[in-house]
């Protein structure tokens, strides 16, 4: 006999109040719910208490899911928020510690991929559209074949292939931006091997007699199942108020919203070339907008900034994070994304945006992005996994002493060329390519130009053993791994 689809199981419990039905739900994705929660948590009757959380609200909006529901993609979400909203409610901040770097990519292993994807693995599918995400959980966590895939997301198999293949890749840069070099192939295995455990033993049947019963249900679970409705209402109502922009353009029911967006779809400095020449020619105020980065020429949706020494400046196609990087620089100019501990979930919508005022630009900025997000930072000293970048030998002939009276670079896949930098910009320029803090103990302080080249790719993926050979190689520097207190960014909710 054939399997009953997830969608009928629910309906015949929403219909016909089915016990059995909603038991053989429970006992089917209990693991995958229990796994995302204990991800999150690290605590496991933490995660069992999230685990009834989430059941007895699927059990609370069974009538309510439609058809095309695919149940693993939304008890996944549901248990991802339930989470998030325990996580609140239990630690005033949460300190997101570095990975570190790996010093070689040669031998990899799923356990080796697996140790360092976990901590960030739910975070990298929560940023993946919806079916992207649902591709994903179907055919990793739920080990479903392509077929499969394709059928439960109305889509042929070679589509599915290719929508798992693309997910993959989202995945893969996500990692590698935060030091974790791994190619798509290992990452789907270690997710494939790793990313479910068993639950304990009779948690699906005491879960299922709790949603469908309501008994033996303690006063924090309850609590939690609001908080966790709340959220969720939250989040579909941000992104119906999204999709009702256009609504509000079109009826014109509300005059000042209307006046609001059409002056913000048509702001000529989101379209001008990025430089400071240009920033000079601004009005006196600070501003965010939605982006229009897709609408500029030649640009695919990326974009740029542009900062004086003053502190005034402005980008196009930023994140938040990106805005609170100016604000809060480093010692050696725009804090890299390698120094932020991210203590909040961020938007991932982009922005443009622009400073220009006679004094206090970045301090202008950082009030409007709390006003506008809720969203602040601040600096901590932190004691992360670092790379030291030290003298290998006596042969730095790749070192050039530089005559020039400005610094200039040029940074290509493979290859990097500098004119006029000293070792505390070399290290910003590696801590960039590497995503993990590089610290300067060369006890060099000339300024230096030089050039280095290497193989980008090894084995399809990123070949960064490559450029660290090619530092030793060509310019007689080395990058050691080890631990150092560093000042991070904290990006944190607005108190």
């Amino acid at each position: 006999m054939p399997e009953r689809d997830d969608i009928d199981l629910l309906r015949q419990y929403a219909e016909n109040g089915s016990e059995t039905a909603f038991a053989t739900l429970v006992e089917r994705h209990v693991n995958l719910v229990y796994s995302a929660a204990l991800r999150r948590v690290g605590n496991s009757q933490a995660a069992e208490e999230i685990v009834q959380a989430v059941f007895i609200i699927l059990a609370r909006k069974a009538k309510s899911l439609g058809a095309g529901t695919v149940l693993a993609g939304w008890l996944y979400q549901t248990a991802r928020l339930t989470a998030a909203n325990f996580l609140r409610g239990e630690i005033r901040r949460q300190r997101r510690e570095q990975e570190a770097f790996m010093q070689s990519t040669m031998n990899e292993t799923e356990a080796d991929a697996w140790s360092q994807i976990a901590p960030v693995l739910d975070d990298a599918i929560a940023r993946l559209s919806k079916r992207d995400r649902n591709a994903i959980l179907l055919r990793f966590f739920e080990n479903k074949d392509l077929r499969a895939v394709g059928a439960a997301l109305g889509a042929s198999e070679d589509a599915a292939k290719m929508r798992v293949h693309r997910a993959l890749e989202k995945l893969r840069n996500f990692f590698l931006k935060r030091g974790i070099t791994f190619s798509a192939a290992v990452i789907a295995a270690a997710v494939s091997a790793n990313s479910v455990q068993a639950a304990p033993v009779g948690l699906a049947q005491s879960v299922a007699v709790a949603a469908t019963k309501g008994a033996a249900v303690s006063g924090s679970s309850l609590t939690l199942v609001k908080g966790a409705l709340k959220l969720m209402a939250w989040t579909k109502a941000k992104a119906i108020a999204t999709a009702g922009i256009g609504v509000l353009l079109v009826a014109g029911t509300t005059s000042v919203t209307v006046k609001e967006i059409h002056k913000h779809q048509h702001e000529a400095w989101q379209l001008e070339n990025i430089s400071s020449k240009f920033l000079l020619q601004l009005p006196y105020r600070t501003e965010i907008l939605s982006t229009r980065s897709a609408e500029r020429s030649g640009e695919n949706g990326n974009g740029g900034s542009a900062a004086m020494a003053d502190g005034r400046g402005y980008g196009i196609n930023a994140s938040i994070e990106d805005m609170l990087r100016w604000v809060f620089p480093g010692d050696h100019g725009e804090l890299s994304p390698a120094r932020v501990i991210l203590a909040t979930e961020l938007t991932t919508n982009r922005y443009d945006y622009f400073s220009n005022l006679p004094n206090g630009s970045q301090a202008a900025l950082e009030r409007e992005i709390r006003g506008k997000f809720g969203i602040t930072g601040r600096r901590e000293m932190v004691e992360t996994n670092v790379l030291f970048l030290k003298v290998n030998t006596a042969h730095t002939n790749g070192l050039r002493p530089s005559t020039s009276k400005t610094v200039s670079s040029n940074i290509n896949d493979g290859s990097i060329s500098v004119v006029g930098e000293n070792m505390n910009g070399l290290a910003m320029t590696l801590e960039m390519q590497l995503g993990i803090p590089v610290v300067n103990q060369t006890g060099l302080s000339n300024n230096f130009d030089f050039d280095i080249s290497w193989d980008d790719y090894a084995a399809g993926h990123p070949n960064l053993s490559g450029l660290r050979q090619a530092l030793t190689d060509q310019l007689g520097l080395e990058l050691d791994p080890g631990t150092a207190p560093v000042e991070m960014l904290v990006v944190e909710k607005a108190k």
